[in-house]
């Protein structure tokens, strides 16, 4: 089967190299020496492979650290086995699922070894992932899943269980009773639905406490994830819970202003300006995702399976999550300062 996509439609790889060239996103060419990854000396070159890595946006800061995931898992699985693995990095700047399918058509016409992907909409991308894989290249998730797909495996957290998370954190802040508002973003995305719908089930476990309304937030934007905060604060001020299923607000300054002092919040995502919120008091607790195992761990499933033909051990591979509080705060910037490297 992987033999295939060698021969697949020789007219859409030539013309997807030339939109590769001038893509949004920071994409680089497949299978050239200027990717991310282990790179190659002099002598004789060593077997190349190319993984393809789709975020879901540019804009998004927790994708960097899955980039730099992918890049040293590409760096350490080079040296274990004696290989050349190249990371070539595709991903549109804001959400469009659109955008990343071109991306995975892309990928397959240039013969990319194998895919790891962050879906934004698994209804547009499930269709392209079956027909990569039908040409003979692994597809992983990570992030967020395409669960109908014939990806190979997904890795992350149990997004069901993050959301159930987020809630009984909120529960334990507002001593089990109050009016609480949960701000989501892309409501297409898979991910962030199930974030949802365990915020929703942990809440029912608290009679006197009650959801008030789901906010989404399509662009996933900072300002706007801001904004939508201010305003249904401002038209409903007995809201006094937030339920964050990411950290969208949090990725810009003075976000919580006429919020914080009103309402109890705990969100997903202990990024740099998150955890400066937490330390200020402004955040109760930030439950954390495998950001840079996202990169890392998606590669190294990819080449197990290429390289030593070594099956996932689930179709489901999950991280563990991290419960950040004002006194981890510092610790988990210290993480940051090293990817941000």
């Amino acid at each position: 089967m992987r033999s295939t996509r060698r021969r697949w439609l020789a007219g859409v790889a030539a013309g997807a190299a030339l939109v590769a060239m001038g893509c949004d996103g920071g994409s680089e060419p497949a299978k050239t020496t200027s990717g991310d990854g282990g790179g190659s000396g002099g002598g004789d070159a060593p077997k190349r492979y190319v993984i393809g890595v789709i975020a879901k946006a540019q804009g998004n800061p927790v994708f960097k650290a899955a980039r730099e995931g992918a890049k040293k898992a590409a760096i350490d699985l080079s040296k274990k086995y004696g290989v050349d693995i190249q990371i070539d990095w595709r991903t549109p700047n804001t959400e469009d699922a659109q955008q990343q399918a071109s991306y995975v058509e892309q990928l397959v016409g240039q013969g990319a070894d194998g895919i790891a992907i962050s879906c934004s909409d698994a209804n547009v991308l499930t269709g392209v992932i079956n027909e990569a894989v039908a040409h003979g290249v692994y597809v992983v998730t990570f992030d967020s899943d395409a669960p109908d797909s014939d990806r190979m495996a997904y890795y992350g957290v149990n997004d069901e269980a993050a959301g159930a998370a987020v809630m009984s954190e909120l529960a334990k802040a507002l001593d089990g009773k109050g009016r609480v508002a949960v701000l989501t973003g892309n409501p297409n995305a898979a991910n962030l639905a199930a974030r949802v719908r365990g915020v929703e089930t942990e809440a029912a476990k608290y009679p006197d406490i009650e959801i008030v309304n789901v906010f989404p937030n399509p662009t996933e934007g900072a300002a706007e994830a801001a904004s939508i905060m201010k305003t249904a604060e401002t038209g409903d001020p007995s809201i006094n819970g937030w339920a964050l299923v990411g950290g969208w607000p949090l990725y810009t300054d003075n976000a919580l202003d006429g919020i914080y002092d009103k309402a109890k919040i705990v969100s997903l995502d202990p990024l740099p300006l998150p955890l400066e919120y937490l330390k200020k008091g402004q955040v109760q607790v930030l439950i954390g995702q495998p950001y840079f195992g996202w990169g890392y761990k998606s590669v190294e499933l990819l080449v197990d399976k290429i390289i030593e033909d070594k099956d996932p051990p689930s179709e489901f591979v999950w991280a563990e999550m991290d419960y950040v509080t004002a006194d981890k705060a510092d610790e988990f910037i210290e993480r940051w300062n090293e990817w941000n490297k």
